[in-house]
């Protein structure tokens, strides 16, 4: 991802050799992409410390939510397809995850008692102790991220998030590989400067 991005007087005079640019947009999204791999960098940095990977840690977090969360049913195994489903990643890349953390001696796999076809995860003692190590800095750096925006700023930002994730998740394989039309801007018009 670019570490400088573009003014946005660049972005009109791009848009001028590009009718398709619109200049907001692509303001907002290169922001959007910018701040995402920023916040992955402090992150990432606290995983490295523990030698784990956020694929792994988010593997490791949707078998600890399955049991924490209130209103649970306070099971602790998952199915790899359950997994693959909450992190958001394919089958296949939930097979090599699983591998290394079991490997890792953070995760088990066992037979479903009820069809040994079946297989389930589940954290070890081993998996809950790294996880009881890292969420205690892991909520003080979302904190220490977020503590630059004041309460109402917070819900609007998860408030426009959605949106654009709403938004995203209505892209279909067959509508990707078109090009989906742009929703003009609420004003109707691209705005022609910026007081930041």
């Amino acid at each position: 991802m670019l570490k400088d991005l573009p003014r946005y007087e660049c972005l009109l005079k791009a848009a001028q050799a590009h009718p398709e640019l619109d200049p907001s947009a692509a303001e907002v999204f290169l922001h959007l992409l910018r701040s995402g791999d920023e916040v992955f960098r402090v992150v990432d940095r606290h995983l490295a410390r523990h030698h784990i990977s956020e694929g792994r840690f988010g593997v490791l977090m949707a078998l600890w939510s399955s049991a924490e969360k209130p209103g649970g049913d306070g099971r602790r195994a998952l199915s790899p397809a359950e997994l693959a489903d909450r992190t958001g990643v394919t089958r296949a890349t939930i097979t090599g995850l699983v591998d290394t953390l079991e490997r890792d001696g953070l995760v088990a796999r066992s037979s479903n008692s009820e069809d040994r076809r079946m297989r389930s995860v589940s954290l070890t003692s081993q998996g809950s102790e790294l996880l009881r190590e890292i969420l205690p800095e892991h909520f003080r750096r979302m904190a220490w991220l977020m503590a630059t925006l004041d309460e109402q700023e917070r819900v609007t930002l998860v408030r426009l998030l959605g949106k654009v994730m709403q938004r995203a998740s209505e892209e279909t394989e067959e509508s990707a590989a078109g090009t989906p039309e742009a929703a003009p801007l609420a004003s109707g018009a691209v705005v022609a400067s910026r007081a930041i």
